[in-house]
């Protein structure tokens, strides 16, 4: 699809045409963080410094697992040595009003931070305070970014094949989103 001679580009920053304005909710701090019900969102977020050994990689993902299906629904997760990458859906409330994804960032972040400082006996902020969250906006979009996620670790040398990675979790998408046309559907990898 062309837009006035333009290629249009997989994964562009355009807002999707068709979505209701008024669902949208944009906040700002360093980054922009934009909201819209019954959206899957990609989303990366970082260590304040340092790096996080096997134990506490394993801490970070059960607090992704504990509110997948109640919270959120996760299609992947990979927990890196200093940072995480999610391909989530909040959950519906009711209809237009979605969990938030700001308060769903703020359990996984705070629930892996205690746990992590328990471990190692300290006290602190561990995550940077900031993500970085984008909505995927078309199928292929949502395939660049299942794929991104599952190779993160074979492309820094973590294992030689995605599912060799003990940090990587794939549960995908729930059956009702497949069947909805206009849905992103299973990868096709």
């Amino acid at each position: 699809m062309e837009e006035k001679g333009k290629p249009q580009k997989v994964g562009g920053t355009g807002f999707p045409a068709c979505a209701p304005k008024d669902e949208l909710s944009i906040s700002r701090r360093t980054l922009p963080h934009w909201q819209l019900p019954d959206s899957t969102y990609f989303v990366t977020f970082r260590l304040k410094s340092g790096f996080i050994s096997e134990d506490e990689r394993k801490m970070v993902l059960n607090a992704i697992k504990h509110f997948h299906r109640i919270r959120y629904w996760v299609t992947a997760a990979v927990v890196m040595t200093d940072h995480v990458h999610l391909m989530l859906k909040p959950v519906t409330i009711e209809p237009g009003v979605d969990f938030s994804l700001s308060k769903i960032l703020q359990g996984i972040k705070g629930f892996s931070s205690r746990e992590i400082n328990q471990f190692r006996g300290a006290k602190g902020q561990l995550w940077q305070d900031e993500n970085f969250d984008r909505i995927v906006r078309d199928y292929d979009e949502f395939l660049e970014k299942w794929n991104y996620i599952r190779l993160n670790p074979v492309k820094t040398g973590l294992c030689q094949a995605p599912e060799e990675y003990p940090f990587l979790w794939e549960p995908g998408e729930p059956l009702e989103s497949m069947a909805q046309p206009g849905k992103a559907g299973p990868p096709i990898l």
